[in-house]
């Protein structure tokens, strides 16, 4: 009996394809999950509890390890510092360990105490300037002892309003603060540096593109690297491209997955444009992103969502973008590219993303352990059910 699989492979070979070549790089796909997309979160205006929401960084690591033992492909969490603070970070490094999974990017808090409402590392204080810096060197600590290998860094600086404060000092701060946050780095860890178009400064943002982020990096060295943020952008940019002129300057960092429709909706990454992910994976592919280490994390708010299900989703959404991104054929489209031939070269890129790449993607997960059909699996386990029930007690972590 012909499967939909048979069905999938004979169309790739019918490309020029091999099948066997996209399960193994399916197989090596790994998606980090954020601890703060497991606990309480909310709006501007409220948090919405959920039932079984975990109550400290040891239970947002079970979360996540439920996560990865359905979808296989999430070893990592990333952690976000004060909100993952422990006493024992031994203890907490050890759970994951037995969880099977590893810890991954550390993200300092730079936008919520009461003295960073005039900026951090840009505040014409000093004294704040200094007490952003402290906490960043702490997080490089936390992060050694934990076994990280990055620091993710985004800033809240930026002004309301034009005359506020010096544009010229606070770029002369910024740098002056990340060259000292960057020689204290230990070797083989690399900072991320994210940046964002507006909000919550909405004159003038301290890194607010791509462009002013790389020259940023570029004056700091090597380990000073671009963190592009699908939300962080102008309506309309085309963010594939900045995946080309980073990797160019190969200062191409990674990702905070989600996806938008008007702002940093943190919506789930695909549930909205789910081409133009395609189109960043048929980039990442291109400049061989996948083989050379950048960081892909999952950057969402599930506020009205089931957290472990939507984390579930968004997965399965970036396997399935890597899966079509990989059965482009290459070779035809850059022979109609070389003949100029402008719309059997778009056909070429959209049957790739019309493919259904499922049963592709679920064959590969049965190969690694792990479920067919994640979300099915995850409702019939009795996992939302028992957390709910383990976890009545005490307060959920939340970030407001």
């Amino acid at each position: 009996m012909t499967t939909a699989y048979d069905l999938l492979a004979e169309a790739v070979a019918a490309r020029g394809g091999d099948i066997a070549h996209v399960e193994a790089a399916l197989r090596a796909q790994e998606v980090e999950t954020p601890s703060w997309g497991y606990g309480s979160s909310g709006t501007r205006f409220a948090v919405f509890a959920q039932p079984g929401a975990p109550r400290d960084p040891f239970e947002k690591l079970d979360d996540a390890a439920e996560v990865h033992r359905l979808t296989g492909i999430a070893p990592s969490v990333a952690l976000h510092i004060p909100w993952d603070r422990v006493d024992d970070l031994n203890a907490l490094r050890d759970h994951a360990t037995e969880l099977g999974l590893r810890i991954g990017a550390i993200n300092p808090n730079l936008f919520q105490d009461p003295e960073y409402k005039l900026g951090s590392l840009c505040n014409p204080d000093p004294t704040v300037r200094r007490r952003a810096i402290e906490h960043v060197r702490e997080c490089i600590d936390v992060a050694a002892r934990l076994r990280s290998d990055a620091i993710s860094l985004w800033l809240a600086d930026g002004t309301n309003y034009p005359g506020q404060d010096s544009l010229r000092d606070r770029r002369r701060r910024l740098l002056e603060t990340l060259r000292e946050i960057y020689g204290a780095l230990g070797d083989g860890m690399e900072l991320l540096v994210e940046y964002k178009l507006y909000e919550p400064a909405f004159y003038a943002t301290d890194l607010a593109d791509w462009g002013s982020t790389l020259l940023v990096c570029q004056e700091l060295g090597d380990q000073a690297k671009v963190l592009v943020d699908l939300g962080h952008h102008a309506q309309g940019v085309n963010i594939e491209q900045i995946v080309v002129l980073l990797d160019g300057a190969a200062r191409l960092g990674g990702f905070h997955f989600n996806d938008r429709k008007y702002g940093d909706d943190d919506l789930i990454v695909g549930s909205i444009d789910p081409f133009q992910l395609f189109r960043i994976f048929f980039e990442l592919v291109g400049v061989g992103a996948f083989e050379r280490g950048v960081r892909f994390t999952i950057d969402q708010s599930h506020n009205v969502e089931a957290k472990i299900e939507a984390m579930i989703q968004t997965v399965l959404n970036l396997q399935e973008a890597y899966a079509k991104a990989l059965l482009v054929d290459r070779a035809a489209l850059e022979h109609a590219q070389g003949d100029g031939d402008v719309l059997g070269a778009n056909r070429i890129l959209v049957d790739a993303y019309s493919t259904d790449v499922r049963p592709v993607s679920a064959k590969v997960r049965e190969d690694l352990g792990a479920a067919a059909d994640p979300v099915a699996a995850f409702r019939g386990s009795g996992y939302a059910e028992h957390a709910a029930e383990a976890r009545r007690q005490g307060t959920a972590a939340a970030w407001l």
